[in-house]
């Protein structure tokens, strides 16, 4: 079977995670997600390297799926913070895998 691993095919598959994610969030309480039409666009291309990095490493555990999240995020000026802000780029997430809840 071949996968198309194309930019529009990524951005499919982003969309969708996102919309997943947003789902998620929601169920917990945190409505704090836009649609991915109406979200950032550092937010969609933040998910677009989630996709790539979980297509080139299909067998990488969720902590280093997370990890690299955390890279990104660090790279782009994110920090630890209680609540979710992109104002003040903080996210309560910005802790290591071991530290998630669950």
């Amino acid at each position: 079977m071949r996968h198309d691993h194309s930019p529009s095919a990524v951005e499919r598959i982003a969309r969708i995670c996102h919309e997943v994610n947003r789902a998620i969030c929601a169920a917990f309480g945190d409505t704090s997600q836009t649609p991915w039409e109406e979200s950032p666009q550092w937010q969609r291309d933040s998910c677009v390297l989630g996709v790539e990095f979980s297509l080139a490493n299909p067998d990488a555990p969720p902590s280093a799926s997370h990890e690299s999240w955390l890279r990104e995020k660090e790279a782009t000026g994110w920090k630890y913070g209680p609540v979710k802000d992109p104002e003040t780029k903080e996210h309560p997430c910005f802790v290591p895998y071991d530290q998630l809840p669950p």
